[in-house]
């Protein structure tokens, strides 16, 4: 994913990016890497025959023939256990597929999770030569009912190809600790500028890129009100929300393996393709998402503090007393999400939602602190919201939802695009000549101030004693 962002070359480890990032302050973590525990051969195969059968302990299970090479090929593949004709017998006692199905083999010489090894063996009055694997078995998933049929990914391989390939298993993850003063090391944008300095390599800002195709607020967007008529310390609770409107998706359809693959490495759980995009776009950008089913939403939405009383049932199906100091998302009906920490189940996007509501929005660092602290919820939004998100990110963020909800789910932009933007630009600091010199102890030259600063996206005007140096919006995360 890194790849995608930053010149990194094709032969680097994940312990060669630490490495890297190790030399700019970011901290090492640890390296996370499917091959450790799981090794091929791993393959896709399609069931020809299975027939079940009940044994005398009570079970039934289906003794299947899978083939796991094209029609007329013969296995290349040898070891113990490998027939080379291409197909296999095998045991399973799963019964959530059928004859026809393309499922994942793991052949004879395979070792899944838990050093569990696969070999032919005798049971049930057959020899198993392999097994039909489950999420659980590979270690993508925790179902463990039924085994996984690649037709419910939207996949339809060639048979005997490399199903770990298939399944994003060779991506590894290098994990660093984020500071709390480096706040954008929560996102691969971040990451990625960090990369491109300790390489000298020039960096490409992907919300610079996709920022010229964000459309502007027009007058057919959603009704969006921010009333913080408390603020904590003078500082309001939000400063930017924007929302979309995407219409005919298929909350159903399933989630690429390119993208779960990719969330598992950066510990989310994929849980329904909406939900999905949201997460990953997060990690791209590092701006929370919140998509909310427009047609359980009542009136337009209200940016206010709690009220006395006021009681919000969240995702995780708490119900929570709110406190006075709590900035909520609200309709006509009261409060359905708490801002930058956790939404609302009654809004909750299920799988027969078809028209979604996304929401980008940057909220104030104390308030989702003391908000996500007070109520002891920790979310991957409100830890990324508390060190500080970038405010011109939001509109990009919510256009690359929309862009995956179209390509992925099927859905249709509805052009109705709401911006709300109180946030403030970055002030100017005057930078003397000699100063930084004067602090590190180290000339630089001119053109090193100049270009260092330019590297993260600062404005530098040169001025007859020194520089004005603008901040990025950046900084601020």
């Amino acid at each position: 994913m890194l790849r995608e962002y930053a010149p990194v070359p094709e032969n680097a480890t994940a312990e060669d990016v630490l490495a890297t990032l190790v030399k700019v302050g970011l901290e090492e973590e640890d390296i996370h890497r499917p091959t450790d525990e799981l090794s091929g051969p791993i393959v896709v195969g399609q069931v020809l025959t299975m027939e079940p059968e009940t044994h005398s302990n009570g079970k039934t299970v289906n003794w299947c023939t899978v083939r796991v090479v094209p029609e007329g090929q013969e296995q290349t593949l040898t070891g113990k256990g490998i027939d080379p004709s291409g197909v296999q017998g095998v045991i399973c006692g799963a019964h959530n597929f059928t004859v026809g199905d393309k499922v994942v083999v793991t052949l004879p010489g395979a070792v899944l999770p838990g050093d569990f090894k696969i070999s032919a063996r005798k049971t049930y009055g057959h020899t198993s030569a392999g097994m039909i694997a489950s999420v659980r078995e590979l270690g993508i998933g925790d179902d463990h009912d039924g085994i996984l049929v690649l037709s419910t990914l939207g996949l339809d391989p060639e048979l005997g190809s490399d199903a770990m390939e298939l399944l994003g298993l060779y991506d590894s993850a290098a994990e660093i600790n984020v500071t709390p003063d480096r706040g954008y090391g929560f996102s691969l944008r971040g990451v990625a500028r960090e990369y491109c300095h300790a390489t000298r390599s020039p960096f490409t800002d992907p919300v610079a890129e996709l920022a010229t195709h964000v459309p502007a607020a027009n007058d057919s967007g959603f009704s969006v009100a921010l009333a913080d008529d408390a603020p904590i310390n003078g500082r309001a609770g939000c400063t930017r929300f924007v929302t979309r409107v995407v219409e005919g998706v298929d909350a159903t359809a399933p989630t690429p393996p390119w993208m779960s693959s990719r969330l598992r490495l950066a510990g989310i759980r994929s849980l329904s393709l909406p939900v999905d995009i949201s997460n990953y776009v997060m990690l791209e950008y590092g701006n929370p998402i919140h998509n909310y089913d427009l047609d359980k939403l009542q009136g337009g939405i209200t940016v206010r503090r709690a009220q006395q009383g006021e009681k919000l049932t969240t995702l995780d199906d708490k119900t929570r007393e709110l406190d006075s100091e709590d900035l909520l998302i609200t309709d006509e009906s009261g409060p359905i999400g708490m801002a930058g920490v956790m939404g609302g189940a009654t809004t909750e996007v299920s799988d027969s939602t078809t028209r979604i509501l996304v929401e980008a929005a940057r909220f104030d660092e104390i308030s989702i602190a003391r908000t996500a602290r007070r109520h002891k919820l920790p979310s991957e939004a409100s830890k990324r919201f508390e060190r500080g998100v970038d405010p011109q990110v939001a509109p990009v963020a919510a256009q690359r939802v929309v862009d995956l909800l179209v390509e992925l789910a099927g859905g249709t932009d509805t052009g109705a695009v709401t911006d709300v933007d109180q946030t403030v630009a970055p002030e100017s600091i005057d930078l003397p000549a000699g100063y930084a010199e004067a602090r590190v102890g180290v000339d630089y030259s001119p053109e090193t101030i100049e270009h260092s600063l330019g590297e993260i996206g600062a404005e530098v005007v040169e001025t007859a004693d020194g520089w004005t140096v603008t901040p990025p919006t950046c900084a601020r995360t």
